[in-house]
């Protein structure tokens, strides 16, 4: 996002309200997985468990803004 801005380009209010939508849900489900991680691991020095699921978390994140670009992409080139 800050290539964008750079680039001068400028956003709706709906564009900066869908992200901050998008970040908050995003910010919800890690918290709530956190939460989960931490009673998982209470009492357990288990760094590594931590680290693969953190990983497991943000790589999920980026499938699903994946997914949504490239429906985003289709539907701009249905119709153009």
């Amino acid at each position: 996002m800050s290539k964008v801005l750079r680039e001068g380009t400028s956003f709706s209010q709906r564009e900066v309200v869908d992200l901050l939508v998008e970040f908050s849900t995003f910010k919800d489900r890690v918290i709530k997985k956190f939460k989960e991680l931490s009673r998982e691991l209470e009492g357990k020095p288990n760094e590594h468990e931590l680290w693969v699921n953190l990983y497991l978390v943000s790589s999920d994140y980026y499938e699903e803004s994946a997914i949504r670009k490239a429906k985003q992409e289709t539907l701009l080139q249905k119709t153009s």
